[in-house]
């Protein structure tokens, strides 16, 4: 089992899905954990207390607005005084289907500066440390449309592709930090296919309404059109995969995109 006791972890978007699945599996092996999302203090400060009962020995809530760069400066600089973060997740997401001619421009900001830009400003603030420690994790969530283009998600796709192609930047330019015995520092993604979360509940409501409501038959409408194996993903796993790339054996591991997605990207 990894052993991250003694560590920080930052997960953007951890008070619920994929984001909460991974600050949970992080806490279960001991790590800090610095909890972030769009919730009440006192949504917050219950989250953090789910997360001790997991196994963290310290939980702290964040609230920073990720469009801000000025707002994500200031956590960073309160995480760096907490310690730094050994581990950052850029989990935090966005989401909104039109066509392209239909897409609002605000709607294409927001939604580039919370799933692209976002991750740009932590890693530049974090990275520096983690090289200096000699460890370090970054796992970008990135999505199978960071690998494959889907109708309907213009800006979705723009930014979950930038955040791959970032995510090999930083991997180059920190891939001789460390060294083995520390655990390196390694920068990669995860790309979820059908995943069970809030965020893609609007497309589940809306397949489901061709089917007079019948929400299954929704789901498995959605799956049919693109994932093989006809089976959503539980966050669970993809919190498992993320606590298995801090492992000290995946030092070697960087810079790469790894699907969660039934065979999507292979067809």
């Amino acid at each position: 089992m990894t052993d991250l006791t003694g560590k920080t972890a930052l997960v953007t978007g951890s008070v619920q899905g994929i984001g909460l699945a991974i600050a949970e599996a992080l806490a279960g092996a001991g790590a800090r954990i610095a909890v972030h999302g769009l919730a009440s203090a006192e949504d917050g400060a219950a989250v953090c207390r789910a997360l001790e009962a997991k196994g963290t020995p310290e939980a702290r809530f964040f609230d920073a607005d990720m469009r801000d760069p000025n707002a994500i400066a200031a956590m960073m600089r309160d995480i760096a005084d907490w310690g730094g973060a050994d581990i950052l997740v850029n989990n935090a997401g966005i989401q909104h289907t039109a066509p392209l001619a239909e897409m609002p421009a605000e709607t294409w900001d927001a939604i580039l500066a919370i799933n692209l830009s976002a991750a740009f400003h932590t890693m530049q603030a974090a990275m520096p440390g983690m090289a200096t420690r000699g460890f370090g994790r970054v796992i970008n969530i990135a999505s199978v449309h960071g690998l494959v283009a889907s109708k309907e998600k213009a800006p979705y796709c723009a930014a979950k592709f930038g955040l791959v192609g970032l995510s090999r930047v930083a991997a180059l330019e920190y891939a001789n930090a460390g060294s083995k015995s520390a655990g390196g520092v390694t920068v990669n993604c995860i790309c979820p296919g059908w995943t069970e979360t809030a965020i893609i509940e609007p497309q589940i409501e809306a397949r489901a309404a061709a089917h007079g409501g019948d929400r299954d038959a929704g789901i498995a409408d959605l799956l049919a059109e693109k994932q093989p194996s006809q089976r959503t993903s539980d966050p669970a796993e993809i919190g498992a995969l993320a606590l298995w790339l801090c492992a000290p054996a995946a030092h070697n591991i960087t810079g790469t995109s790894i699907p969660v997605d039934g065979g999507w990207t292979a067809q």
